[in-house]
C-alpha cells in the first residue's frame, strides 16, 4: 500500500502542478478604472508666470533667522508630523500583508487525536479486515480506538488567477504614497502656521509699541487739561474725559499683551515644547515682502499641492477596490498541500516509512446568497464616487485660494499706502489740535477725537502689513510650499 500511496501524492503533485500553471497562464486582470482628469484653468488671473514661489525652500523666502529657526525647530519636533509618520508606517504594514497574501501560507503542525469505530462503519469493518491480512502484523496491526499522530508542515495558497490580489498590493502601495502626501500637508501647513503666528506676534509687539507711546501722550494730555482747569480755563468734565480715554488706552494694553500670550504659546505648541519666550526680529514695520511674487500655472498647483496629490492618491487607490470587489465574484482557485509524519502509533511517528504528503485543489465562486458581495461592491462603488469628489474639491479650493491670496497681497499693497498717509495726516491734526487747545481755539473734545484717530489708524496700519504678510504665508501653503 505504501508504494501506491506515494505513486498517488505524487499524480496529485503533478496535476496540481498542471492546474497552476494553466491557470496561470490564462490569468484575467480586472483592470481598475483610470483616474479621470479633471480641468483647470489656464492660468490665475491672467497671470502666465513660469515658476511660483511653493517651489522656494522656506529658507529662501522668509528672509528673517529667527522665523527660520522656529519652522526648522517646528519640522523636526511637530506632534501632528511624528503622528502622520507613524500613519506611513501603518500603510506600509498593510502593504507587506497584502504582499504576503500572494504567496503560500506554511504552518508548522503537530496534531494528535482518537477515534473509536464502530462494527458496522466503513473504517470499523476496513480496519478489522486489514488487520487479518498476512502483510500486517506488529506495529503495522491498527488499534481500536485508532489514534492519529501528525508531526509536519500544512499550507494553504490561493492562487491570484483574476489579478484581485495584486490589485490588493497595488491598492495598499498606492495608499502608502497617499501617507507620505499626508505627511507634506501636514508640513505644509505647519510652516505656514507657525508663520503666520510669527508674524501676528510681530503684529501684537508693534500694536503694543504703538499704544505705550499714545499712553505717554494721553497721560501728558491729562496733565496738561489739569493745569487748564486749575487755570478756570476747562471744567471737570474735561479732566473726566481725557482720564476715561487713558484708563480706556490702558485697558487695551492689557488685552494686546494677553494675546501676545495666547499667540506665544500657539507657537510653542506646534514646536512641540512647553511655554517659553519666542525669539522675535525686525519689527513687522521694518519686514520687507518680496519685490515678485509669481504663483506660476495651475497645471502646476496640480502636481505639486500635497492634499490635491493625496486627493489623486486617494482616488487610484478607491478605483483598485472596486475592481478588487469585482473580483470577489468571480472562482478563486485554493491548494492546500501537506508534507510530514503521520501515524497511528507514537513510536513509529518519526519512522521514514511514516512520511506522508498530499494537495487538494479546489475551485469556489459564490452562487447563492451573494449580498455581502453585493453590498461591499456598492460601498466601494460609493467611496470611488466621494473620492472623486474630493478629488475635484481639493483642486477647487487650491485654485481659489491662489487667486485670493494673489489678490489679497495686490489690495493690502494699495491699502497700507493709502493708511500711512492717513496716518500721518492725523498725526498732524493731533499736533495742530494739542497747540489749538493750548490756546483756547480747540475743544477738548477735538483733541480727544485727534488722538483716538491716529490711535486707530495706526493700528490698522499694523493690522494690514499683517495681513499683507499672511497673504504671502497663504500664497505658499496654497501653492504646496514647505514641503521637504
Amino acid at each position: 500500500m505504501v508504494p501506491f500511496f506515494r505513486n498517488l501524492n505524487t499524480f496529485s503533485l503533478l496535476v496540481s502542478a498542471c492546474l497552476v500553471g494553466t491557470f496561470s497562464s490564462c490569468r484575467i486582470h480586472h483592470t481598475p478604472a483610470p483616474v479621470p482628469t479633471i480641468s483647470v484653468p489656464q492660468s490665475y488671473i491672467g497671470r502666465t508666470d513660469s515658476t511660483n514661489v511653493g517651489e522656494l525652500p522656506h529658507q529662501t523666502l522668509f528672509t528673517d533667522p529667527n522665523l527660520v529657526a522656529l519652522i526648522d525647530t517646528a519640522l523636526a519636533r511637530n506632534l501632528d508630523l511624528k503622528i502622520a509618520l507613524q500613519r506611513i508606517d501603518v500603510a506600509r504594514a498593510n502593504y507587506t500583508i497584502t504582499q504576503g497574501a500572494l504567496a503560500p501560507r506554511i504552518d508548522a503542525v503537530a496534531t494528535a487525536s482518537v477515534d473509536r469505530y464502530g462494527r458496522y462503519t466503513l473504517n470499523g469493518v476496513g480496519n478489522f479486515d486489514t488487520n487479518l491480512s498476512g502483510n500486517v502484523s506488529g506495529t503495522s496491526l491498527i488499534p481500536n480506538p485508532t489514534p492519529d499522530y501528525f508531526l509536519g508542515l500544512r499550507s494553504s495558497w490561493e492562487i491570484d488567477i483574476w489579478g484581485k490580489l495584486r490589485n490588493r498590493r497595488r491598492a495598499a502601495y498606492t495608499r502608502i504614497l497617499a501617507s507620505q502626501e499626508g505627511r507634506n500637508l501636514i508640513a505644509t501647513a505647519l510652516t505656514s502656521d507657525v508663520a503666520r503666528l510669527y508674524y501676528s506676534l510681530l503684529a501684537l509687539d508693534a500694536e503694543l509699541e504703538i499704544i505705550g507711546e499714545n499712553v505717554e501722550l494721553q497721560q501728558k494730555a491729562v496733565e496738561l487739561v489739569e493745569v487748564q482747569k486749575a487755570a478756570g480755563r476747562v471744567t471737570e468734565l474735561a479732566v473726566q474725559q481725557f482720564k476715561a480715554q487713558l484708563l480706556n488706552t490702558r485697558g487695551l494694553e492689557g488685552r494686546v499683551q494677553q494675546d501676545i500670550v495666547d499667540t506665544e504659546n500657539q507657537l510653542n505648541t506646534l514646536l512641540g515644547r512647553y511655554p517659553q519666550p519666542i525669539p522675535r526680529g525686525a519689527s513687522i514695520e521694518k519686514q520687507s515682502l518680496p519685490t515678485a511674487i509669481s504663483a506660476g500655472l495651475p497645471t502646476q498647483l496640480v502636481r505639486r499641492r500635497p492634499d490635491v496629490r493625496q486627493a489623486e492618491r486617494e482616488l487610484e487607490a478607491a478605483h483598485i477596490d472596486v475592481a478588487v470587489a469585482q473580483a470577489e465574484f468571480l472562482p478563486s482557485l485554493n491548494l492546500t498541500p501537506y508534507l510530514g509524519f503521520n501515524a497511528f502509533r507514537p513510536e513509529v511517528l518519526v519512522n521514514p516509512q511514516s512520511l506522508a504528503l498530499g494537495i487538494l485543489g479546489g475551485l469556489g465562486a459564490p452562487v447563492f446568497n451573494r449580498r455581502a458581495l453585493k453590498g461591499n461592491l456598492a460601498i466601494t462603488n460609493a467611496q470611488s464616487r466621494e473620492a472623486y469628489y474630493a478629488y475635484q474639491r481639493a483642486i477647487v479650493v487650491g485654485v481659489s485660494e491662489v487667486v485670493t491670496s494673489l489678490k489679497g497681497l495686490d489690495n493690502y499693497r494699495n491699502v497700507a499706502n493709502l493708511q500711512r498717509q492717513e496716518v500721518g495726516v492725523l498725526r498732524q491734526a493731533t499736533t495742530t489740535s494739542n497747540e489749538l487747545f493750548a490756546n483756547g481755539y480747540a475743544t477738548y473734545l477735538e483733541v480727544i477725537t485727534a488722538q483716538r484717530n491716529v490711535l486707530e489708524a495706526e493700528l490698522s496700519l499694523i493690522t494690514t502689513k499683517r495681513s499683507q504678510f499672511l497673504a504671502l504665508v497663504g500664497l505658499y501653503r496654497a501653492l504646496g510650499g514647505g514641503t521637504k
